[in-house]
């Protein structure tokens, strides 16, 4: 059992003043004013729940500064990525993993959820690779073991056959059904499931993954661009949310990656499922700017994530999910100050099947901000994380385990092991 005394902390997006936290074996029992007692772990500042990033591809680390010289698009951003997932194999992996889980800790987030398609079928090398990075790092992990079943679609909608750069993300349905089976995930790390998209699979194998991962997290990436509708609707007459409602994936456990370019009818059948919006991705790879106030407005929770970590900051991610929809609609004040809060913490944590927030029952994560920093300073409280950056994060606990302490990680140097893994990973 710890126990931390927070000298301010937002529970339920309002800021209260001396507060003391109990857990044991890593869940809150206990949530007070109390005054502090000898033995507690005084945590000064202000702290946050666990924040969660829903969406997240490790190996996309490898590309940060290094796809900007030639311009392009979305489709010239992905012919890199496969050139850096092909040099990497499960050992190389688990040493990238572990540095950049660390750079996620360091930078607020707590919980992960890691869409996971880089396999090497049949065998769960890769997938291991990533569990043991997280156990490392510190960090709590939904590993979304993702369906990659086609290279994509042509215009007419056919299915193309992967190229060599993609087959080590494409599995059948029957060896992924028994590799996901033989995903065994314990302590701060549970299993989830993910479609890659309806680019990437047809509707049938999303009613198989459906039946086969009973309340398990789903997600699948969606809409995220204007071609991939053009080769569902193509394909199947349907737009993807549309596929997806017909094939039983919506709801409490589905998540809806980007949801950028949807239909007023997709927005309504987003209600009561979760939506992912990437926002620092989505402007980096130019996908546009997604529905995401009426997306709440319809019933949709919504979560933030780093998806390709051009930028590792949640607090970036939140402001620009206010800031996208306010360069969007010409007004200003389109989320809450708490709403922003509750998409990175709470919600987020529910889409990856964790129950986060500052409250009893929940998992203890703790995110501590400092208040006097040059960003910080003169802040009010309940508005903080509207003004921070990953670099005023001075204390972070996972599961009751202090893996930040006075802004280092308990690993040491994470931007030297983050060299040495890239080193490796792009020689």
């Amino acid at each position: 059992m710890t126990t931390f005394w927070l000298e301010h902390a937002a529970i339920d997006g309002a800021v209260h003043s001396g507060v003391r936290v109990e857990e044991v074996d890593g869940v809150i029992t206990s949530v007070t004013d109390d005054a502090p007692a000898p033995g507690d772990v005084t945590l000064a500042g202000l702290t946050l729940p666990g924040i969660a990033n829903g969406h997240s591809h490790a190996f996309h680390r490898a590309l940060r500064g290094r796809t900007h010289a030639d311009g392009g698009d979305f489709w010239a951003w992905r012919e890199q990525m496969y050139a850096a997932a092909a040099g990497l194999d499960p050992e190389r992996y688990y040493a990238l993993a572990t540095a950049f889980y660390a750079e996620l800790l360091l930078a607020g987030y707590t919980a992960v959820g890691e869409f996971h398609y880089l396999h090497r079928d049949p065998t769960t090398a890769m997938a291991d690779a990533v569990i043991a990075a997280a156990r490392e790092a510190g960090i709590r992990l939904t590993l979304l073991d993702t369906l990659y079943r086609h290279g994509g679609r042509d215009e007419r909608g056919a299915a193309l056959a992967p190229s060599d750069a993609q087959r080590p993300f494409v599995s059948s349905i029957p060896v992924w059904l028994a590799r996901h089976e033989s995903l065994v995930l314990r302590g701060n790390a549970r299993r989830g499931a993910a479609i890659h998209s309806l680019r990437a699979a047809d509707p049938s194998d999303v009613e198989r993954i459906v039946a086969a991962t009973g309340d398990e997290p789903l997600h699948a990436h969606v809409s995220e661009q204007p071609a991939e509708n053009a080769q569902v609707e193509a394909a199947f007459g349907s737009s993807p949310v549309a596929l997806l409602r017909e094939a039983g994936a919506l709801g409490s456990r589905f998540t809806a990656v980007h949801a950028t370019h949807l239909t007023t009818d997709d927005i309504t059948d987003l209600a009561g499922s979760f939506v992912c919006i990437c926002p620092t991705t989505e402007r980096d790879l130019g996908d546009g700017i997604g529905p995401a106030r009426a997306l709440m407005d319809a019933g949709a929770r919504l979560t933030i994530g780093s998806d390709q970590h051009v930028v590792v900051d949640p607090f970036d991610e939140i402001r620009a999910l206010e800031g996208h929809e306010r360069l969007a609609s010409g007004r200003r004040g389109i989320f809450s100050p708490a709403e922003l809060l509750t998409a990175a913490t709470g919600d987020g944590y529910a889409s990856l099947g964790w129950h986060g927030g500052l409250t009893v029952g929940a998992e203890c994560d703790l995110v501590t901000l400092g208040t006097g920093s040059p960003r910080t300073a003169g802040a009010a409280l309940d508005q903080l994380w509207l003004a921070a950056s990953a670099a005023d994060v001075t204390d972070v606990v996972v599961g009751g385990i202090r893996v930040v302490t006075a802004g280092s990680h308990a690993l040491g140097d994470v931007g030297a092991a983050l060299g040495d893994a890239l080193g490796k990973v792009l020689q």
